[in-house]
């Protein structure tokens, strides 16, 4: 199998995976998705999974990112430290096949502190690589463990990592709030309020037990998970901009549902944001490691 002729790109995360077959000029023809994340492959159990990929979009080359690398995944595709940019990462692909490889994930260190990615890289680095972000920029990447990176001439140098999207997810499913966080958030003027309070400075724990005390004494908010979502943005938006200079204008990539409620909060902010979506990122990443792969063939 040629990657020059056509590939598969899967970006397989921890719940979800999602591919696309994209044709020999580069053009995306067809794709899939399901809820067969990693953590639903059994022991022994990715080589049929990958031909499930396979099977549905064609025999060809597979280039896997995400999760997939980590070690609760296929194969452990050892993380490249930052500085960090797509010739670094298409060195250190993983492969487990001969016409599979997986990406590995980014980690930053100092004495003190650590953090990682997987998966973020191949859409943040794909942009770069596209044109549609300069290679001095401050990226948000929002999602279940929200990144905020640094890009400095073309590489990934520092990044942040606040589990904004786990946080809400918990308290939506498994916490005592979970009764009153069953609306969809939006950046409506509960989130505004929620947003303030945190920029402020407001104690967001303390912030989120109002929903119940409120509910508890009849005053039930109709737009809690608005107020809950905007505390929580409100609290990672202020973290996230301890990377920036004061005037960086902040690049979101991502799902669209989750860049609009960041570009609201950052809006609260006092900053202008600019929004990707996090598919044509990743493809565009995945594209350019394909030709880096060709290249030193």
């Amino acid at each position: 199998m040629r990657w020059a002729e056509g590939f598969i790109a899967a970006d397989w995360g921890t719940t979800n995976r999602r591919a696309y077959l994209v044709s020999g000029d580069g053009r995306c023809v067809d794709e899939m998705e399901d809820g067969k994340g990693v953590l639903s492959v059994p022991a022994g159990g990715f080589s049929d999974a990958v031909a499930e990929i396979r099977q549905r979009l064609g025999d060809k080359p597979l280039l896997l990112a995400g999760m997939v690398g980590s070690n609760r995944g296929w194969v452990e595709a050892p993380y490249v430290p930052c500085p960090a940019g797509l010739q670094e990462i298409a060195r250190s692909l993983a492969w487990p096949e001969e016409c599979t490889a997986i990406v590995p994930g980014v980690s930053w260190r100092d004495d003190d502190d650590a953090d990682v990615m997987r998966g973020e890289e191949t859409q943040i680095l794909g942009a770069l690589a596209a044109g549609l972000i300069p290679a001095d920029a401050l990226v948000c990447h929002p999602g279940t463990h929200n990144k905020w990176v640094r890009l400095q001439g073309g590489q990934i140098t520092r990044f942040t990592t606040v589990m904004t999207g786990e946080m809400f997810n918990l308290l939506k499913e498994h916490s005592i709030l979970a009764d009153q966080l069953g609306e969809q958030a939006e950046p409506d003027a509960a989130f505004e309020r929620g947003v303030r309070k945190a920029l402020a400075g407001a104690a967001v724990t303390s912030e989120l037990f109002t929903i119940r005390a409120r509910f508890a004494l009849g005053k039930r908010m109709a737009d809690a998970s608005s107020y809950a979502s905007g505390l929580l943005i409100g609290a990672d938006i202020g973290a996230g901009l301890d990377l920036a200079d004061a005037d960086a204008r902040p690049i979101l990539i991502g799902r669209p549902d989750l860049t609009r409620l960041y570009s609201a909060a950052l809006t609260i902010a006092g900053r202008e944001a600019v929004e990707l979506d996090g598919e044509q990122a990743f493809l565009a990443g995945a594209k350019r490691i394909v030709e880096l792969i060709d290249e030193r063939r």
